[in-house]
C-alpha cells in the first residue's frame, strides 16, 4: 500500500508516521511538506520523517499530480491550523485550507487514488448551546479556520463516488505530546504554564466547552479512515472524532492540571467577556463505526505524559508564548526575516 501524507512535519504528522508504519510496516509512506515547522522538534531520539520512505518539501497550493501515481490513499493534515493564524493571514488560509485542498482532492482523484482523508475540525460547531452536537446539526463556524473547513467538507463530497471514498474526521481539540509540540492548545499551554511559572491563566470566565482528543488517538482514527471501505459510512462520510468523556469546560482542565502539578496557582477571569466558542460534541457516529480505533488516552494520562515530557526536556521558559512552539509566532518571525512572503511563500524559491 502506498500512503501520502500532506502537512507530516507538522504537530499531528509524526505521530500519524509512527502509527502508520507500526501497523503496516510494508507500507510505502510518502510525506509532502512545505517545512514551516521542521525546526520545531522537541528532542526525539529520531528525525520523525525518517519513518517516511520518501519526503517532499513543496506548497500544498503546487503539488506535483505525479506524486499520486501508484497511490491508494491520501491523508490530507496540511492546513494553516488554528484561529489565530486564520486572523492574521485570513486569505491564505482560505486559499490553502480550502482552495487548495480542492483542487489536490481532484488532482487525487484523477490519478485513480481510491481513499481520501481529511483532517477538519470540530470548531465548524463555532458556539451552540444545549446538547452535545451531532454530525447532522447546523454549524456555526465564527473563524476562517473553521469556515475554511466547513467550505472544504461541503467541496469534497461532490468529488466522492464508489471509487474515491472521501472521509471527513473533524476532529476535537488536539493535546499531548509530539516530536513536533504545539503550546498554543488549551490543554498543551495549561501544562507548559504550571510547569514554568507554577500558574495557569484562564483568560475566559472558565465556563466555555471544549471536546479534546489526544494526538496518539488522532493518528489511530486516520488509520481506521485509511482502511475505512465505502460500503461502511458510504462514500462520503463526515463524523465527529472523539470521546463523549472528553467534553470538558475550560476550568475542568485547569483543575487537572493544577492536580498534577504541584503549587499551581490558577487564575480565571470572571469580568471576561463571554467566549464565543463554546461546545460540546457527540461521538456516537465513531463510537459504532470505529470499533477497534477509539481514543484510549485520558485526561490524567495526558497531561501526565506531557508533564514528564517537558519536565526530561528541561523546558523552563516562562515566556514560552512567544516561542517556537507557538505556531502563530513561528509564522511571523519567519516573514518578518523575509523568508516568507505575505503569501506565506518561501522567499527563496520564489527567487530561484
Amino acid at each position: 500500500m502506498r500512503i501520502v501524507i500532506t502537512g507530516n512535519m507538522g504537530y499531528v504528522g509524526p505521530l500519524v508516521l509512527s502509527r502508520l508504519r507500526e501497523v503496516q510496516p510494508g507500507a510505502e509512506l510518502i510525506g509532502y511538506d512545505a517545512g514551516y515547522f521542521a525546526h520545531c522538534l522537541t528532542g526525539p531520539s529520531r528525525f520523525p520523517e525518517s519513518r517516511a520512505d520518501i519526503q517532499y518539501f513543496g506548497d500544498i497550493r503546487r503539488v506535483p499530480p505525479e506524486i499520486f501515481r501508484g497511490v491508494d490513499a491520501v491523508v490530507h493534515l496540511c492546513a494553516i491550523s488554528n484561529d489565530p493564524m486564520g486572523a492574521l493571514f485570513e486569505d491564505v488560509t482560505l486559499d490553502i485550507n480550502h482552495r487548495a485542498s480542492i483542487d489536490l482532492a481532484g488532482k487525487v482523484k484523477q490519478a485513480g487514488v481510491k481513499k481520501f482523508v481529511f483532517a477538519s475540525s470540530c470548531s465548524v460547531y463555532g458556539f451552540a448551546e444545549g446538547g452535545p452536537r451531532r454530525e447532522e446539526d447546523a454549524l456555526n463556524p465564527l473563524t476562517a479556520y473553521a469556515k475554511s473547513k466547513v467550505n472544504t467538507e461541503r467541496d469534497l463530497a461532490l468529488l466522492a463516488s464508489e471509487t474515491f471514498t472521501v472521509t471527513c474526521l473533524r476532529f476535537a481539540t488536539a493535546c499531548g505530546m509530539s516530536d513536533r509540540l504545539r503550546l498554543d492548545l488549551v490543554l498543551n499551554d495549561f501544562i507548559a504554564g504550571a510547569i514554568t511559572s507554577k500558574r495557569i491563566n484562564i483568560l475566559s470566565d472558565g465556563t466555555p466547552w471544549r471536546p479534546l482528543i489526544h494526538v496518539k488517538d488522532m493518528a489511530r482514527a486516520i488509520d481506521w479512515a485509511v482502511q475505512r471501505d465505502h460500503r461502511d459510512g458510504g462514500t462520503c462520510l463526515t463524523l465527529n472524532v472523539g470521546s463523549d468523556t472528553w467534553n470538558y469546560q475550560v476550568k475542568d482542565l485547569a483543575a487537572a492540571v493544577a492536580k498534577l502539578v504541584p503549587n499551581v496557582e490558577v487564575s480565571i477571569n470572571k469580568d471576561a467577556q463571554p467566549d464565543k466558542r463554546s461546545y460540546r460534541v457527540n461521538f456516537d457516529k465513531f463510537s459504532k463505526l470505529a470499533q477497534g480505533f477509539l481514543p484510549e488516552v485520558d485526561l490524567q494520562t495526558a497531561v501526565q505524559d506531557l508533564r514528564d515530557a517537558l519536565m526530561a526536556m528541561k523546558f523552563d521558559d516562562p515566556e514560552f508564548r512567544t516561542g517556537e512552539y507557538i505556531r502563530l509566532v513561528t509564522l511571523k518571525r519567519l516573514r518578518e526575516s523575509g523568508q516568507l512572503t505575505s503569501n506565506l511563500e518561501w522567499k527563496d524559491r520564489m527567487d530561484s
